[in-house]
């Protein structure tokens, strides 16, 4: 079985922590690769042979924001087509609307659980392979995912 590479951008290390501790909880054949910063996850995405399955961007970090890194991925070419998932403790409505324009094909409230991290995370995981652009809108019911496409 292939591996699925995904990408975490979040300058918060509890977070980080969770967030690659559910995903290999979930598949043994996830790769979670972070960086604490959007500049450091353009640089990782760069220096990487494979390109992620899918990048998740926390808004608020520190040098690039998440709002900055899910520009200028959308401004490349090798990389503008990678489903970006933006991330937030925060479920503002400004904020979601921003994420959809920008190019994200969901927005993802972090759960204050480890088990409804490890849930919202299985379900986005398990649909990579089947295309997870296609399989996104299937998943509005959960209440953490806000799906623009």
């Amino acid at each position: 079985m292939m591996s699925k590479i995904i990408l975490l951008a979040d300058d918060d290390q509890d977070d980080t922590e969770m967030f690659c501790e559910a995903l290999a909880d979930i598949d043994e054949n996830i790769i979670c690769h972070y960086a604490d910063n959007g500049d450091e996850a353009l640089k990782m995405m760069q220096k990487q042979d494979t390109i992620p399955s899918v990048v998740f961007l926390d808004l608020n970090m520190p040098i690039m924001d998440g709002w900055e890194c899910l520009r200028q991925l959308k401004r490349d070419e090798r990389y503008k087509e990678i489903p970006v998932i933006m991330i937030s403790t925060s479920s503002h409505k400004n904020d979601m609307e921003t994420a959809a324009n920008l190019g994200a094909v969901c927005y993802f409230v972090k759960p204050n659980t480890f088990k409804d991290l490890k849930q919202v995370l299985g379900l986005i995981t398990s649909n990579i392979e089947n295309g997870l652009k296609e399989a996104l809108p299937n998943l509005e019911k959960n209440k953490y995912l806000h799906i623009f496409i």
